[in-house]
């Protein structure tokens, strides 16, 4: 691979045969963000043998390759693992398949069908909280990664299926979103070994299928809108060609959506619930918030706009404790980033966790501070803020992701009021995304009249 001057910078720590993976497995999230403070705009990783790997640092340039020259490049290796395991998708497509796809599922996204969910979402929210016990232990992120699925399964089939078909499938999308990460990052030749947890993984995977496959057929037979966003997807047509997406089309956008989704969602939910609980003050300005705006009555749609405090909250969630650590792209052809010309084939990585750390994008970043988002004064730079990331790929569900979050995090700490169990600081732990470490926290009853008193 040769690229024109100036030169790009190998980062330190490779070693024959495994490149940087050793550094990686020791300390990924570390690796990462030493690579912002000790290198330039690009720097060089192997993240296998044979591939070489240029990690993007500058927002600029950042920008660039996800706007720009988005319809030039491939999602790479990661969304093409992704891809081989889930099946094609609108988050693993590239080009004009990905163009065609997302003009086909943006209908399901849209405001009028998000509004229709947020009953779902708040009804689930509602039952899970009336299962924790008070003064308990739990593990608050497990607790999350349970409620996302229960939120997504209920939204994506809240009137196709029974209640012991949709258990079954809860569980199965379980395994599947518990194991893509592991599958995605392994070698080829790695999942096809005899072992248990391929076994459980395929056998949860063709389950999920299967449900599909039969909820489809049902829905195909009667002929009839139930409202839910496999409705929506089985009615969804492209604009073109005016085809439907095949059953197997739904499947793997269900799929992926579960494991893009859920495993996000629950992170940043329970990264918001830790945060408040360890600075009573600003939970105090969302209850405030919430008081003022809502009374005693439930969050509802009409309210996602007219809660900005709240909506800062979650913006400096996803700032502070982002989900992605490493975003792939791969030039089809010669492609002029910047300075540097790149060859066809070169694999660009860039981590949305370390650049909204980077001190000099955001002052003071380990500090949790939803009022910095007020400070008009000084604004991020164009490209450092990418919660959803952003071009032709950005998110398509963005907003149901931001529906999602305030009308679980107003419907949760008007209940119970979060504590954490020790006073050990909670460290971010990357595997197929950044997620929390060990959080255990208890909970209490929060009566109408701490609510009010936070008012």
């Amino acid at each position: 691979m040769t690229f024109t001057t100036p030169p790009i910078p190998r980062a330190a720590g490779s070693f024959p045969l495994i490149g940087h993976a050793l550094r990686l497995i020791r300390d990924n999230l570390g690796f990462i963000a030493s690579l912002r403070r000790d290198y330039g705009p690009l720097v060089e990783i192997t993240l296998q043998p044979g591939t070489r790997t240029i990690v993007v640092q500058d927002p600029d340039l950042i920008r660039t390759m996800l706007v720009d020259l988005a319809p030039t490049l491939d999602k790479g290796r990661f969304f093409e693992k992704m891809g081989h395991i889930l099946g094609d998708s609108v988050v693993t497509a590239a080009g004009q398949d990905h163009v065609g796809r997302r003009r086909q599922l943006q209908p399901a996204f849209a405001r009028d069908r998000i509004a229709r969910y947020v009953d779902v979402m708040r009804d689930e929210v509602t039952a899970t909280t009336g299962t924790w016990r008070p003064g308990r232990p739990f593990d608050v992120h497990e607790a999350m990664v349970g409620l996302s699925l229960d939120m997504l399964a209920k939204t994506v089939f809240s009137a196709s299926l029974d209640e012991e078909t949709f258990r079954r499938l809860r569980h199965d999308l379980s395994v599947v979103m518990t194991g893509v990460g592991a599958r995605v990052m392994l070698p080829d030749w790695a999942e096809r070994l005899p072992l248990p947890f391929n076994r459980r993984f395929n056998e949860s995977r063709d389950a999920v299928r299967a449900t599909v496959h039969r909820a489809v057929d049902e829905l195909r037979a009667s002929d009839h809108d139930t409202g839910d966003m496999l409705s929506m997807l089985l009615h969804a047509t492209d604009p073109d060609s005016g085809e439907p997406l095949t059953t197997d089309q739904i499947c793997s956008e269900i799929l992926t959506l579960a494991v893009a989704g859920t495993e996000t969602t629950a992170s940043v939910l329970s990264w918001i619930l830790y945060e408040l609980a360890r600075q009573p003050g600003i939970e105090a300005r969302v209850l405030a918030e919430l008081h003022e705006v809502l009374g005693e009555r439930p969050v509802a749609f009409a309210d996602i706009t007219r809660l900005p405090y709240l909506r800062r909250v979650i913006d400096e969630a996803t700032r502070l404790h982002h989900t992605g650590w490493l975003v792939t792209r791969r030039t089809t052809t010669e492609t002029r980033l910047g300075e540097w010309t790149l060859p066809a084939g070169t694999e660009l990585a860039y981590c949305q966790h370390a650049l909204h750390r980077d001190p000099a994008l955001f002052p003071d970043p380990l500090t949790f501070d939803p009022d910095r988002w007020l400070d008009s004064a000084q604004p991020p730079p164009t490209g450092a803020f990418l919660p959803f990331g952003a071009g032709k790929h950005k998110c398509i569900g963005d907003h149901f992701a931001r529906t999602e979050l305030i009308t679980a995090v107003a419907t949760i700490v008007r209940t119970v009021r979060f504590e954490l169990a020790d006073s050990r600081r909670v460290r971010p732990v990357a595997r197929a995304t950044v997620r929390p470490g060990r959080l255990i926290m208890t909970v209490s009853p929060r009566t109408s009249t701490t609510r009010s008193a936070a008012a």
